[in-house]
């Protein structure tokens, strides 16, 4: 402080000096003024270099290194999202596969139990032929059974008309026999079995 008041009273006298013989000072200075410009210059270099240039410095590493930080933790966030994108994607490539796989067997689900209706459906069917071929049998057996006794029936009232007498049980017998010797029951039931 006490440098810089000595200093500007200087500066001042040489102003005036320089107004005095006639021109400015600044176009025409003195090699004294050009020493103290330089020294004050040298001391404005060195407060400035032990006070401001450490905090622009310190300010510019801050800086430097937030950016380095930044650029490190963009670095790692690329870096993680090309990891989880490459998960993504194999994630999806696998549930891919699955879908085709669930599709695959969904298929071949479909065609055995397409099969196994086509085959419950056609034993099923065989089985109401037969059910129709037995019941067909057996309607055919009583139909045949109920001609003999309607045969056997009418042959006895025809015989007791036409002998005009009534028969003993054992004629009667003797005549329902004879007449369904007689009687070709086989063409009959191969008839209906046709």
């Amino acid at each position: 402080m006490e440098l810089l008041g000595y200093i500007v009273p200087l500066a001042a006298e040489a102003a005036e000096h320089g107004e005095e013989s006639g021109g400015s000072f600044l176009v025409s200075p003195g090699l004294g003024l050009m020493i103290w410009t330089l020294v004050l210059f040298l001391i404005t270099m060195w407060v400035l270099s032990k006070v401001a240039f450490p905090k622009i410095q310190e300010a510019l590493d801050k800086r430097a290194n937030a950016i380095s930080e930044s650029i490190d933790a963009a670095e790692r966030q690329r870096k993680e999202s090309d990891e989880l994108l490459a998960e993504y994607r194999a994630r999806l490539a696998e549930a891919r596969e699955q879908a085709d796989d669930i599709m695959v067997r969904a298929r071949k689900s479909a065609e055995t139990a397409e099969a196994e209706a086509a085959a419950a459906g056609k034993e099923k069917r065989e089985e109401l032929v037969a059910a129709a071929k037995r019941d067909i049998e057996a309607e055919t057996r009583r139909s045949l059974d109920q001609i003999r006794q309607e045969v056997a029936d009418l042959t006895v009232l025809a015989t007791e008309r036409v002998t005009r007498k009534s028969l003993t049980g054992e004629d009667q017998k003797r005549l329902v026999e004879e007449a369904l010797s007689e009687v070709d029951f086989s063409t009959l039931s191969g008839s209906e079995k046709n």
